[in-house]
């Protein structure tokens, strides 16, 4: 199967008064390969979700932002708000409009027997596995804000060996990929630690849109974000078997114990279900919350200051508590 991959679904056609309306067509990149971690969208396809808001919707897994810029797909999945930030500064037109994940899944894991207890102890122990990107963003913030320090970081090759050769290390991952790895390669389970519950407050899995395009097509937008976000309650609450198995036929090194050990962290960690979309609906985000982000990162010297963080996003088809009945 190629990596572009058209989804459509039969089972539950618009209904409409006379003639079948059109569906407006739409692709949404994906930033990674297919994955449980993207299981809502899917399952608004097979369920027949997309359709039923007039949409005919195609994935395109392993996507990136300039599929976006160049017309070829509508939205965009972005990975959190540093890119919208690094958008607003380069000036590039795009525009955030739902927070699918209120956290950040990015986390540092420890070998157990170190016993460290907190995300602050980490910053005592002698290597620090950091890949370069969350090296100049987040890691600075971790300098600044704990004592992290440039000679404790080693680059993280994106494989564990390092980190399980070396009982005194730490090592950046996803909190729903990497320790599951350990548990496989390694034969134990790492102690976790989520960058977001030590104050790296970006939310993430973000849906993003050309500017014009989301202005020129506000009924487009929301039918797309209304549909996903009762996509993935559907996903996580409901049954996700043909959502499961699309993943795993997009992506054929993809495991059922990989998509269920996603699904329980999702849960788990609430990094759908947290803060405000307890009361307002997954999707929901807030200015308070991009601002306050943003005021840590200035600090830290990752963003520079003064930007203009209304030309990076809208709040405006979210917080509105669609789909959130279908968790009973």
């Amino acid at each position: 199967m190629s990596t572009l991959t058209k989804l459509t679904t039969g089972t539950a056609a618009l209904v409409v008064a006379g003639p079948a309306m059109a569906l407006d067509e739409v692709s949404f990149a994906t930033n990674w390969v297919a994955e449980a971690e993207h299981g809502g969208f899917y399952q608004a396809v097979v369920d027949g979700t997309y359709e039923k808001y007039g949409l005919d919707v195609t994935i395109i897994p392993k996507g990136n932002q300039a599929l976006l810029i160049s017309g070829k797909a509508q939205f965009y999945m972005q990975g959190n708000l540093l890119g919208t930030f690094s958008a607003i500064e380069q000036g590039v037109p795009v525009m955030t409009v739902a927070a699918i994940f209120q956290k950040d899944p990015q986390v540092l894991m420890t070998h157990p027997e170190m016993g460290i207890k907190t995300f602050a102890d980490i910053a005592k122990v002698p290597t620090v596995f950091i890949g370069d990107d969350l090296f100049v963003t987040g890691y600075q913030w971790m300098e600044q804000e704990y004592g992290f320090t440039e000679e404790q970081r080693k680059p993280y090759p994106y494989n564990l060996a390092g980190f399980l050769a070396d009982e005194n290390s730490a090592n950046q991952g996803y909190l729903t990929s990497e320790p599951f790895a350990v548990e496989r390669e390694g034969g134990f389970t790492p102690d976790v630690f989520l960058l977001y519950d030590a104050g790296y407050t970006t939310i993430s899995t973000m849906i993003e849109g050309l500017t014009e395009y989301v202005t020129a097509n506000p009924d487009v937008t929301k039918r797309f974000v209304e549909a996903s976000i009762i996509g993935w309650y559907n996903y996580l609450y409901g049954d996700n078997t043909a959502a499961n198995d699309t993943i795993k036929a997009d992506n054929p090194d993809m495991t059922d114990d990989q998509i269920a050990y996603t699904i329980k962290q999702l849960k788990e960690q609430g990094l759908l279900e947290s803060g405000v979309a307890l009361e307002k609906g997954i999707g929901c985000f807030t200015a308070d919350g991009v601002k306050g982000f943003y005021d840590k990162m200035v600090k830290a010297g990752v963003v520079e200051a003064g930007l203009d963080l209304s030309k990076g996003y809208t709040t405006q088809y979210v917080c509105n508590g669609v789909g959130m009945d279908l968790k009973q």
